[in-house]
């Protein structure tokens, strides 16, 4: 018998507080998306959503499949946003990922710098704000 992690049914016990959305394709799962808020948020006070897991499917990648999921999620929750990725050179994919991504979701109002996880020490940061107009196609 194959026992599930349970460090992910946390997810699944605060509606309305974590938000965890399956990414899919034609109805076949392509990756995931945890959207986290306060309590469970790393970030300043002033941050709304805190994106704490974004994946893609290694076939999904580099085909638009992310920029429109990031697109539709941040389309329904309006407000401040961070998002986090390591900032090493082995990570240059998804920070060119972010980059691309809301440069084209949010027309490149987004700021980004270097900042520091309480459990993973630095990373990259990219803050930005939503409302409730409709996010750019």
């Amino acid at each position: 018998m194959i026992e599930q992690n349970r460090v992910f049914d946390i997810w699944w016990e605060h509606p309305n507080i974590l938000f965890p959305y399956l990414i899919t394709v034609d109805d076949i799962p392509a990756g995931l998306a945890f959207v986290a808020t306060s309590p469970f948020i790393p970030c300043p006070h002033y941050i709304d959503y805190y994106m704490n897991e974004f994946f893609l499917l290694r076939n999904y990648r580099g085909k638009g499949v992310g920029e429109e999921a990031v697109r539709q999620i941040i389309g329904k929750m309006p407000g401040q946003w961070e998002v986090q990725t390591n900032p090493t050179e082995r990570n240059e994919r998804a920070k060119r990922f972010w980059r691309r991504t809301l440069n084209t979701c949010i027309n490149g109002k987004y700021s980004e710098e270097l900042g520091h996880h309480p459990d993973v020490g630095e990373m990259l940061v990219f803050r930005f704000s939503t409302s409730s107009e409709k996010v750019s196609n």
